[in-house]
């Protein structure tokens, strides 16, 4: 007798209904018997729901959590500052326009080099690649030997930097995103670097003349 009960009573149910199936078919069976007025049937996918709930439990979730894990990884790199920090941080267009620094801005001509000015005095290589590093794949040697920041400290380029990216691309993304972003109570302003040899070029051609 005590052998015999459970096979009669779960066997039927553990053969036809324990399955990898997804529960959205259960659903659609629940519904359909719902609207042809059987609520014996209901009960019973009910109970069978509740018998393969292990079954449709555990997929379910780990399938979210990767997703969750996927999406944090995208927004917030650990290393560096996060789109939505960068954005938070930022002048509007409206409050440029009270600066004097952002009056004649102009960002350059496209390059994978970024200058950025009006750096306080406090800032260090270090602060710059809390935000540009958020544009270089580390993973990649190639872009990671791309990648690289001189701060100026000394003379009239005191307040200034240069920073080397991946790809124009790369530096335009950073352009967009960081400029007119507030870095120790001091927006920056970032543009695309000139590259030095028409300024050689321009010097020559005067002292000749």
């Amino acid at each position: 007798d005590v052998f015999e009960q459970p096979q009669h009573v779960g066997h039927k149910k553990i053969e036809f209904h324990i399955s990898t199936e997804i529960p959205a078919v259960l659903q659609i069976n629940s519904e359909k018997e719902e609207k042809n007025g059987k609520r014996v049937h209901l009960y019973a996918t009910t109970e069978e729901i509740n018998n393969t709930g292990f079954g449709r439990i555990f997929p379910a979730p780990s399938s979210n959590d990767k997703m969750e894990t996927e999406e944090e990884d995208d927004e917030i790199p650990s290393e560096f500052i996060s789109r939505k920090d960068l954005e938070k941080n930022r002048l509007s267009r409206e409050e440029m326009e009270k600066y004097s620094v952002f009056r004649n801005y102009e960002p350059g001509d496209p390059n994978c080099r970024i200058y950025v000015k009006n750096l306080a005095k406090q800032v260090q290589e270090k602060d710059l690649k809390f935000i540009f590093g958020r544009y270089v794949d580390f993973q990649s040697e190639v872009e990671r030997n791309m990648f690289d920041i001189r701060v100026m400290k000394e003379g009239r380029m005191k307040g200034q930097a240069f920073i080397g990216l991946p790809n124009e691309k790369a530096a335009a993304k950073a352009l967009k995103e960081a400029n007119g972003y507030v870095l120790f109570e001091k927006p920056m302003v970032v543009q695309f670097a000139r590259s030095a040899r028409p300024k050689q070029d321009a010097n020559e051609g005067k002292r000749k003349k």
